[in-house]
């Protein structure tokens, strides 16, 4: 009888350590089945972040292509240009002539669509140096920043960026040009000066739409 009672106390004993080794291998596997489920859940956060960076550069950049080829579209017919201003452009010797500034920028505009970049700053570079036209030298200003700035010349870039701005308060480019010196001094590595260039643009422009991919450059920047 006395074997008996021992034999079932060493039995419940094994028992009772076996399914408590058993409910700790179960809490011990909850808990990583858990740690993986977040960790998954991390990952596809990140993933939707790096969408969410690449859709917002990928519209910016789509906002100046577009930009140009509304310009492009505006401007005139290559068959009805006069093919010596492809061959000579200072043929109008500096005269300030509406007719000769129109067909001296759309040919420019057309060289930058079609990404002749060398003809499309030597067609700029004559407007602003031979002309005064208020709407038509800002313009140029502006897109001989753009095609310094896409070609990594930040310096030159920054120098048409601040003529537009302090020569042409009220154009209509200026708020772009704001958010592009912020955007010098992101690719320059003084990322506290492309903060404060962002801020400036949406407290100054809080309607144009430099003011949002400004918001957006400092939310992909936290």
């Amino acid at each position: 009888m006395y074997k008996l009672i021992n034999k079932q106390l060493v039995l419940s004993s094994f028992l009772l350590f076996f399914s408590s080794f058993s409910i700790t291998q179960d809490s011990q596997s909850t808990e990583s089945d858990i740690l993986f489920l977040k960790m998954q859940e991390l990952e596809m956060e990140m993933a939707d972040l790096r969408n969410e960076v690449e859709a917002q550069n990928y519209l910016i950049e789509k906002l100046i292509n577009e930009s140009v080829k509304e310009e492009v579209a505006e401007s005139v017919n290559l068959d009805s240009t006069d093919p010596a201003l492809g061959e000579d452009v200072y043929r109008f010797d500096g005269i300030n002539d509406s007719q000769s500034i129109e067909e001296i920028y759309n040919q420019a505009i057309l060289s930058l669509g079609n990404e002749d970049y060398n003809s499309a700053k030597k067609l700029f570079n004559y407007l602003i140096t031979n002309f005064s036209d208020p709407d038509k030298l800002p313009l140029s200003l502006f897109w001989l920043g753009e095609i310094e700035f896409s070609s990594g010349n930040f310096e030159d870039s920054k120098r048409y960026y601040i003529q537009l701005i302090s020569s042409f308060k009220n154009h209509w480019r200026v708020p772009l040009a704001h958010k592009k010196l912020g955007d010098i001094s992101f690719k320059q590595g003084d990322i506290k000066m492309a903060k404060e260039k962002y801020q400036f643009v949406i407290r100054e422009f809080p309607n144009n739409s430099a003011s949002s991919m400004s918001l957006q450059s400092i939310e992909d920047m936290e």
